[in-house]
């Protein structure tokens, strides 16, 4: 049995796609769904999809090694990062090297970096006059968006386009490949 647990400080859409997705996977378990954030949607879905829940605060995650220690006690065999706004201390990385993925909401390496998420990326994407965006899934590593790339996928950008029309486009393509590309990274295809 594979287990992978799911970071996330927002709604959790990407979380629950995920879910879905391995949802009578008798090889996969998503064990356990950690979020810094205790007003997150994602709770109330992990309440509805019967996955337990962990709420850290930022003295926890960043100054001791709990969550590190309760993730390699689980064997865990891959962390997936799904709208987690939080910089992965060190400590974690190093005891999960390329077990630990993210998505961005871009191309990078444009628009990334720290303070460079959600609505913001797509904010500068339009600001830029880009013809295209889409995502970046990609390993993490002690740095805002600069581990190695797994996967792209592209969306073109309209000039009329706002920032909120990118956003849908961006969002139908995180949840087209983020799990299928979980899965891949997950039993190693990729």
């Amino acid at each position: 049995m594979k287990r992978l647990v799911l970071f996330a400080s927002g709604s959790g859409s990407n979380a629950e796609k995920i879910a879905d997705y391995f949802a009578g996977n008798t090889e996969v378990e998503i064990s356990l769904i950690v979020s810094n954030n205790p007003k997150a949607g994602v709770i109330e879905r992990a309440r509805r999809l019967h996955i337990p829940v962990l709420l850290f605060d930022r003295t926890t995650f960043y100054n001791t090694n709990r969550i590190t220690q309760l993730l390699l006690n689980q064997s865990v065999d891959l962390i997936v990062l799904a709208g987690f706004m939080w910089l992965m201390p060190g400590d974690l990385v190093r005891a999960f090297p390329n077990k630990i993925i993210n998505i961005h909401p871009a191309l990078l390496p444009k628009f990334g970096g720290k303070g460079m998420y959600g609505h913001f990326v797509h904010e500068a994407v339009v600001a830029a006059g880009e013809t295209e965006s889409g995502i970046t899934i990609h390993y993490v590593n002690e740095h805002y968006d600069e581990g190695q790339i797994i996967f792209q996928a592209n969306c073109p950008v309209a000039p009329t386009d706002t920032p909120d029309d990118v956003a849908k486009k961006v969002q139908i393509l995180e949840h087209e490949h983020y799990p299928r590309i979980t899965a891949e990274v997950l039993s190693g295809t990729i």
